[in-house]
């Protein structure tokens, strides 16, 4: 006996149709929640920037960029120099210049001194020939190798004072010729004869130092020579007051002269400065600051150049370091909790050949910062995180400024 085939019926029909819509629906949108939590599970959690240290090359004191020993982009080693800096600004050459005349002006006044001296003490010598008593006679002497040795050593003093002057010029030059024979500007023979110039200025003072050093034995012995005679009581005779004239000329070329010596010895910290690199690493821009930045025009202060006056403390160029030496990632209010310092860490790095590694959080910043631009989601809405400190593992080599994804967090 043949069974009846199941009449067709339509409402049956719209009865599956109407429930295997939703359910197929609701299929498809549970795959893409999973697909969705499977790529957000792939994602980096948060991106850093790899980044090393940059130093700023700068002088402690104002002045002229002499020279600059060093490109853009180029490597330089420790101890290099990078900069020559001339401390010596156009004012300051005339003030040289003013110092010179001051102690040729000394110098003058010396001998006149000197020049007075010498018939004063033949006239006391006249006089004490037919004094009685010779010890009146010899304490005019003493008084008289007291004044003379007191002429000699300021003497010495200010031609030694105005021959330093002379050889920090000489030494200048010297400076420059050795460049400019470098660079074939100028005859070799012009530097030899600046070299000679240098040398014999510098043993005469030199010598004059050693002159100087035995007039001042020479003064303290005689002012101990009339110290002592003076002590015997005898009364000092009339020809004390024919130095006393004489006396108060020293006096005042002493104290001009101590004056002198305090202008030269600040002249002399203002000099030629070599600035030298203080690690291993690659001259970079000098990076600007953020009000600044907006009103440079390309290329503007990159490095400075050769001729430019900077103030102390104005950088030169800047070195930055050739590998990166910490990874820095700003994590949101959200994932605050999450954090600790030692906390383990996988790097990924974004480029190809992919790579990736282990390291661990070494500090957390204590406060909220402006995240930098590139790490924002949308570029015209600024973010705000806090920085976390990565260390980069040996052998993850990066970029300076590469992005690093790390997960883990």
């Amino acid at each position: 006996m043949k069974r009846k085939a199941a009449p067709n019926n339509p409402e049956q029909k719209h009865f599956y149709l109407r429930h295997a819509v939703p359910v197929m629906v609701w299929l498809v949108a549970v795959t893409g929640v999973v697909g969705l939590f499977r790529q957000r599970a792939q994602r980096f959690e948060i991106v850093g920037i790899a980044r090393g240290q940059i130093l700023h090359i700068s002088p402690s004191s104002t002045g002229r960029v002499k020279s600059i020993a060093a490109e853009m982009y180029q490597p330089v080693s420790i101890g290099q120099t990078l900069a020559v800096i001339d401390t010596i600004l156009d004012n300051e050459q005339g003030e040289e210049a003013k110092l010179r005349a001051d102690l040729a002006g000394v110098l003058a006044e010396i001998e006149h001194l000197t020049a007075q001296l010498i018939p004063t003490q033949e006239k006391m010598q006249a006089e004490a020939s037919n004094l009685e008593i010779s010890r009146a006679g010899d304490v005019g002497r003493l008084y008289m190798d007291v004044e003379g040795y007191r002429l000699q050593t300021l003497k010495l003093r200010a031609s030694i004072a105005y021959d330093q002057i002379t050889l920090r010029t000489l030494a200048t030059d010297v400076k420059i010729l050795e460049q400019l024979v470098s660079e074939d500007a100028v005859a070799p023979y012009e530097l030899e004869k600046a070299k000679v110039q240098h040398e014999g200025l510098s043993r005469q003072i030199e010598e004059n130092e050693k002159l100087l050093a035995q007039a001042k034995a020479d003064l303290a012995q005689a002012e101990q020579r009339l110290e002592q005679f003076m002590q015997r009581q005898i009364i000092r005779p009339s020809e004390d007051s024919a130095l006393e004239v004489i006396r108060k000329g020293i006096k005042v070329q002493e104290e001009r002269m101590n004056g002198l010596l305090a202008q030269i010895k600040a002249l002399k910290s203002r000099e030629m400065v070599e600035l030298k690199s203080p690690i291993d690493g690659i001259i970079v821009p000098i990076p600007a600051r953020e009000n600044e930045a907006l009103h440079q025009r390309p290329g503007e202060q990159m490095m400075r150049r050769t001729g430019e006056v900077v103030r102390a403390g104005d950088p030169i160029l800047a070195v930055a370091e050739r590998e990166p030496t910490e990874i820095v990632a700003y994590v949101g209010e959200q994932q605050l909790g999450l954090l600790k310092e030692n906390m383990s860490v996988e790097l990924v790095k974004i480029r190809t050949p992919a790579q990736i590694a282990q390291s661990e959080i070494k500090s957390i910043g204590p406060t909220i910062e402006l995240i930098p631009q590139r790490l924002w989601r949308n570029p015209n809405m600024p973010q705000w995180g806090r920085p976390v400190l990565i260390g980069i593992p040996p052998g993850f080599a990066l970029v300076p400024g590469e992005m690093v994804g790390i997960r883990g967090l």
